[in-house]
């Protein structure tokens, strides 16, 4: 459950394909085309999902690691089509986690 502007939502976790930060602020992207923003930093989302499956991939991004179809060049592609940065210092920690689970 994640308090919103218009209340408290109750969040699917299996349906969130990534959570970006911006400032104060983390923006939730669903699988079906939705997005949420509430005000948690990227690094509580971090915490509270840290079994749940997902891989911080850039000082920005936190992506479910269900959604990731392809691997290239410092970039991964989702199952909605977008492409997320992998920075360079995370990218050994990643591939090595995501290759493991595939």
């Amino acid at each position: 459950m994640l308090p919103t502007s218009r209340g408290i939502e109750v969040i699917i976790i299996d349906k969130i394909v990534r959570i970006e930060a911006s400032s104060n602020y983390s923006r939730l992207y669903f699988i079906n085309g939705k997005t949420l923003v509430v005000a948690k930093l990227l690094r509580w989302f971090e915490g509270e999902l840290s079994g749940a499956d997902f891989f911080r991939t850039h000082k920005t991004h936190l992506v479910n690691k269900h959604f990731i179809v392809q691997y290239c060049t410092g970039k991964v592609k989702l199952a909605n089509g977008e492409y997320i940065d992998v920075a360079k210092r995370k990218k050994q920690f990643f591939l090595k986690n995501w290759m493991g689970t595939v």
